[in-house]
């Protein structure tokens, strides 16, 4: 294949949709798809609601926005509104509700809160300010902590001294263990999380299989990308393999990206603990500036709460970021909280889970539910 289109090929997605029909058979299969890039997918193109009611997909934590827990945006908000600070932003954490509002309303309040589409942005604006202080609001799984790195090696070269980083990177793999020793849920398999995967590998995956017992298959983001990852899912449950498989394979490699890999061990180290909205602490999913990189650590430079802050109790985000509950399942979805009006981060990303289902599946939830054949 060589064009968008040819992924997105009706007749080739019936065909695989009957294969996934006689492998699932009248047996139930709950499959995870870790990345919040696949939902969207699933439900901008109608993939769930083609699939056999024996093939069930639930989402996972891989939203970098959504995991993100209230105390660390009052975090942020915090050193926003510091004196003298110029803060910068992905646009996607604007909105994103802390217990005292958003950066949004931070900005509305008087501090100087800018929206960049890369942390050089933020770098540039650093050179270009040299009297104000620039900090730079690092958010993501592996995927784009790598640009964050290159941009700390950029200043540590130019000896850029007003420019610095309030790190909320974080990891793939100790979600997916917190998950899979959840007494919460039974799964049956992983679709492998695409972006991430094209810098960490593969190789990561492989403790899921090994200990727990459960088949990964790496998918890309196109709608056959995701069908043929279910395929190869139900043939490796019925043929009785269970190991890490990659349909992603015009992307994802099994080293993944040794440069990136490399650069990201120069600069970031593993937190002792984080906290993950929906699962608490997690011991070492997190990355934190090195010892060499603390003259550009924003948390060592300003004073932030750094308190525990509770979710409100309208908002279930933790449970659909753990695949407990369906978005539609939430007793403020889509009525108190919307896009416009978010309650839960789920609701404010372009990549979670409540944003997919209300802006793509609502009208299939609400005729699921009529059928009583709500999932």
């Amino acid at each position: 294949m060589k064009f968008v289109d040819e992924y997105r090929d009706p007749v080739a997605a019936r065909s695989v949709v009957a294969r996934i029909v006689d492998l699932a058979g009248d047996d139930h299969f709950k499959f995870m798809e870790v990345c919040g890039g696949h939902t969207h997918t699933i439900y901008r193109h109608g993939i769930e609601h083609v699939l056999p009611e024996g093939v069930e997909l639930v989402h996972g934590p891989g939203c970098p926005v959504c995991v993100i827990p209230m105390g660390r945006v009052d975090d942020a908000i915090a050193i926003a509104e510091t004196p003298g600070v110029i803060f910068t932003s992905f646009g996607d954490m604007m909105r994103v509700p802390g217990s005292k509002g958003n950066l949004l309303g931070a900005k509305a309040r008087g501090a100087d809160v800018r929206f960049v589409y890369s942390p050089l942005d933020a770098l540039r604006i650093a050179v270009d300010n040299p009297d104000r202080n620039v900090v730079f609001f690092a958010v993501g799984f592996e995927t784009t902590a790598p640009s964050t790195a290159i941009t700390l090696l950029h200043a540590r070269e130019q000896r850029v001294t007003n420019f610095h980083v309030f790190s909320n990177h974080v990891t793939i793999v100790p979600p997916i263990k917190a998950i899979l020793e959840s007494p919460d849920l039974r799964l049956d398999g992983f679709l492998g999380p695409g972006h991430v995967s094209t810098v960490v590998g593969n190789r990561p995956y492989r403790f899921v299989p090994e200990k727990y017992g459960k088949p990964l298959v790496t998918a890309g983001f196109e709608p056959l990308d995701i069908l043929q990852a279910i395929v190869m899912l139900l043939l490796q449950i019925r043929q009785g393999r269970c190991e890490v498989e990659n349909q992603y394979t015009r992307v994802v490699r099994d080293e993944g990206n040794p440069r990136a890999l490399q650069i990201l061990a120069e600069v970031f180290e593993l937190r002792p603990h984080f906290e993950w909205r929906g699962l608490g602490f997690i011991s070492q999913s997190a990355l934190r500036l090195r010892p060499e990189f603390a003259d550009f650590d924003a948390e060592l430079r300003y004073a932030v709460p750094g308190v525990r802050v509770a979710d409100p109790k309208a908002c279930q985000c933790g449970e659909v970021l753990k695949g407990v509950i369906k978005p539609w399942e939430c007793k403020v979805f889509g009525t108190a909280c919307t896009p416009e009006t978010p309650i839960g981060t789920c609701m404010v990303s372009s990549e979670g889970a409540c944003a997919a289902y209300y802006n793509f599946g609502r009208v299939h939830r609400e005729v699921a539910v009529t059928l009583g054949r709500s999932r």
